[in-house]
C-alpha cells in the first residue's frame, strides 16, 4: 500500500521511512492542536522524570564523546581519509568552515551570545554552593566559565561523533546517508530491514524537532528585535508570521541546492557575522574585552574537568536540568542533520583533520564570540550603566538580550537591523541544510530526488515549530524546553554504539598491527656478582655482562601503508618485516663466548 501512494505521488524514496517518519510528525501536530491540556500533561511528566532522574546520562554521555573524538584523532586511525585515499578535500579551508558555522551554531551564537552570561552573571549557577554572589567579578567569572562550557568543546562534540561516523560510513565504506549505515557492523545487511528503517525513522523525526525547537527560538529573538526596531508586538500572531517568512525563503534555497543556496547564503553570513564582531570589540571597552577573553579562556580551561562533570549533586538547585541538560538534549536532537552535511562537505580529509577542524575551530570561534560579546556585557554590567540583568534575569526578556545589549552602542537601531538579518539568515540555512539532509536520509542516496519532497521536509520544520510554539499547553521557551529532553534521549542511547561500530570499522579495515619489535639486550650484573657466578658451576654466565650490551641491532621499519618493490625481500609472510617491508636482520641466539668487562678479572 505504501509503494502504491508512494508512486501515485511520484515520490523517489524509500517508502517505510519517509511516510513512517512523515505519520509520527503529523501525528504529533494534529494531537498537540486537537488535545492540547492531556498532550502537555503527558510531556510534561515525562520530560520532569527525564530531568530529575537521567540528567546524569547527559553530562557524562557528552564528556564520554568527546573523549572518544580525541583518543580516535590522536591515535593511528587519525590518518585514514574519510574517502579514497588520493582524494583531495572537495572545499577550501575558509568555505569549509563557513559551511560549518552557518549550519551548525551560528544561530545558537546569536541567540545565546549575550543572553547566556548576562543570566548566569545575574544569578550564578553555583551561587548557593560555591557562596558566588550575583553581579560581582566572581559571579562574572563563573558566568563566562559556563558559557565557553556550554557553546565550545562540548557543544561541538555533539556534532563530530556522528558527523565523523557518517564521513566514514558513507565515503569510506560507500553506505546510503542514513543512520542506519553507522550500524552496518552491527547489523550487517539489517540496515535496510525493520531495525535500520526504525532508526532512520527515530533519527528523522528527532531531526524536524531539534531543528523545530531552533527555528522556535529563532522566531523568538527576531520577535523581540523587530518590536524594539519597528515597535511591533511580541506576539503568537507575529511569531508564526516569522516561522511563515523563515520557512519560505528556506524552501528557495533549498530548491536551489547546496551549491547556489546554502553555499552563498553560508558565506555572506560569517562575512556579516564577524564584521558584527569587530564592530562591538571596537565600539565598546577594547583593552577590558580582550584581556577578559583570554583570562576566562584561562579559567574555562582550568576548570574543564569539573565542570564537565558537575552534576550539582550537594545544591540540589535544579539549574542544570533547565540549561546544561537541556542544551546538550536540544543539540543531538539535530546532530544527525548536523552530522549528515558536515560528513557531505568535509569527503577527502583525515580523521585528525577532520576532528581537529570540526572541534576545534568552531569552537575557538565560540570562544571569540562568547568572549566578546559576553565581557561587553559584564563590563556594561560592572562599569557601565548596566539594565542587561534587569531585563534578561527578572524581566525573563531571553529573547531580546541581543537588542538589549546593542543600544549601548552607537547607531544602535542600524546595529539591530544588521543583527535581525543576520538571525534571519542562520535560520534560513539552518532550515535548509536541515530539510536536504532530512531528504537524503529519507532516500538513502544524494541523487536526484524531486523537489516536493524537499519542500516537504521545509514545511514539516515550520509547523512543528509553530504547533511548539503556539498551540503547546505552556508555549515559548517552556514549550520547547519539555519536548527536546524527550527527543534527545534516544540519541544519546545511539550515540554508545556509535563509538563501538567507528571503533570497530576501523579496527576492520585498517587491520591490527602486531607488537612494536625492539632490541633484544644481556642481563647485565654488577661486577662482583657477576665474579661469584663465574666461580661457581652452577650458573652460565655466557649472556650476562658488566656493561650493557644489545643482542641485535635496532629494525629498520618502515611505512606500513607504503608500497614495496615486488620482487624486495621481506621476510616470512605474516611477519612484521613482511608487513612492513623491514630489512630482516639475523639474531644471534648463540653468540661467542667473552670475558667480562670487569676490572681486576
Amino acid at each position: 500500500m505504501l509503494t502504491r501512494l508512494h508512486d501515485g505521488l511520484r515520490l523517489r524514496t524509500s517508502p517505510a521511512v519517509f511516510f513512517g517518519a512523515a505519520a509520527v510528525i503529523i501525528a504529533f501536530v494534529l494531537l498537540t492542536v486537537l488535545l492540547t491540556e492531556p498532550v502537555d500533561a503527558v510531556v510534561t511528566t515525562a520530560s520532569e522524570w527525564l530531568y530529575a532522574n537521567l540528567g546524569w546520562f547527559y553530562i557524562f554521555g557528552l564528556t564520554a564523546f568527546l573523549v572518544f573524538l580525541i583518543y580516535i584523532a590522536a591515535g593511528r586511525f587519525g590518518r585514514v581519509k574519510l574517502g579514497p585515499d588520493d582524494e583531495p578535500p572537495e572545499h577550501s579551508g575558509p568555505t569549509w568552515f563557513a559551511m560549518l558555522f552557518a549550519a551548525g551554531i551560528g544561530s545558537i551564537l546569536m541567540f545565546w551570545g549575550v543572553a547566556e552570561p548576562v543570566s548566569h552573571f545575574g544569578d550564578p549557577p553555583r551561587g548557593e554552593a560555591e557562596g558566588i554572589v550575583a553581579g560581582t567579578t566572581e559571579a562574572a567569572a563563573d558566568a563566562m566559565n559556563f558559557a565557553f562550557y556550554h557553546f565550545t568543546l562540548h557543544t561541538w562534540a555533539i556534532f563530530t561523533l556522528p558527523a565523523l561516523c557518517f564521513a566514514y560510513f558513507i565515503h569510506k565504506r560507500n553506505l546510503p546517508p542514513r543512520v542506519s549505515s553507522i550500524f552496518q557492523p552491527l547489523l550487517g545487511e539489517r540496515i535496510h530491514g525493520p531495525i535500520g528503517r526504525t532508526i532512520d525513522v527515530i533519527a528523522i523525526v528527532g531531526t524536524v524537532f531539534g531543528v523545530a525547537v531552533s527555528l522556535g527560538l529563532g522566531a523568538l529573538q527576531i520577535n523581540a528585535g523587530i518590536n524594539r526596531v519597528l515597535g511591533v508586538p511580541e506576539s503568537a500572531v507575529w511569531q508564526l508570521v516569522i516561522i511563515s517568512v523563515v520557512g519560505g525563503v528556506a524552501m528557495i534555497s533549498v530548491a536551489l541546492g547546496l551549491d547556489k543556496g546554502i553555499k552563498r547564503l553560508s558565506n555572506l553570513n560569517i562575512i556579516i557575522a564577524v564584521g558584527l564582531l569587530v564592530f562591538i570589540l571596537l565600539a565598546g571597552s577594547t583593552l577590558f574585552v580582550l584581556k577578559g577573553t583570554v583570562e576566562s579562556l584561562g579559567s574555562y580551561l582550568v576548570n574543564l574537568p569539573e565542570l564537565a562533570l558537575w552534576n550539582d549533586t550537594y545544591a540540589d538547585t535544579g539549574w542544570q536540568n533547565g540549561w546544561t541538560v537541556f542544551y546538550w538534549a536540544w543539540t543531538i536532537s539535530w546532530s544527525p542533520f548536523v552530522g549528515i552535511f558536515i560528513s557531505r562537505i568535509s569527503k577527502g580529509r583525515t580523521i585528525r583533520q577532520f576532528v581537529a577542524g570540526v572541534l576545534l575551530v568552531p569552537a575557538s570561534f565560540s570562544v571569540l564570540w562568547f568572549g566578546i560579546f559576553g565581557m561587553s556585557a559584564m563590563d556594561i554590567e560592572l562599569n557601565g550603566d548596566g539594565g542587561l540583568v534587569e531585563n534578561v534575569v527578572e524581566q525573563g526578556d531571553v529573547p531580546g538580550a541581543l537588542f538589549s545589549f546593542l543600544d549601548n552602542y552607537p547607531a544602535s537601531t542600524f546595529v539591530s537591523v544588521i543583527a535581525i538579518i543576520l538571525v534571519v539568515i542562520f535560520f534560513i540555512t539552518s532550515v535548509d541544510s536541515a530539510a536536504l539532509v532530512t531528504d537524503t536520509m529519507a532516500n538513502g542516496h544524494e541523487d536526484f530526488n524531486p523537489l516536493g519532497q524537499r519542500i516537504f521536509w521545509a514545511i514539516a520544520i515550520a509547523v512543528v515549530s509553530a504547533t511548539l510554539l503556539v498551540f503547546s499547553g505552556t508555549g515559548g521557551l517552556e514549550a520547547l524546553d519539555k519536548i527536546v529532553v524527550l527527543i534527545g534521549l534516544p540519541f544519546f542511547v545511539m550515540g554508545y554504539f556509535q563509538m563501538y561500530a567507528l571503533h570497530r570499522a576501523l579496527r576492520e579495515d585498517s587491520g591490527e598491527l602486531p607488537p612494536m619489535r625492539t632490541r633484544e639486550w644481556k642481563k647485565v650484573l654488577p661486577p662482583e656478582e657477576l665474579e661469584r657466578r663465574q666461580d661457581e658451576d652452577e650458573h652460565d654466565t655466557s649472556e650476562v655482562v658488566v656493561e650493557p650490551e644489545a643482542v641485535d641491532d635496532p629494525p629498520v621499519m618502515r611505512d606500513p601503508y607504503i608500497d614495496t618493490d615486488q620482487d624486495r625481500v621481506t621476510g616470512a609472510r605474516g611477519t612484521l618485516s613482511a608487513r612492513t617491508g623491514s630489512a630482516r636482520r639475523p639474531l644471534h641466539r648463540n653468540p661467542p663466548k667473552r670475558p667480562p668487562h670487569s676490572g681486576g678479572h
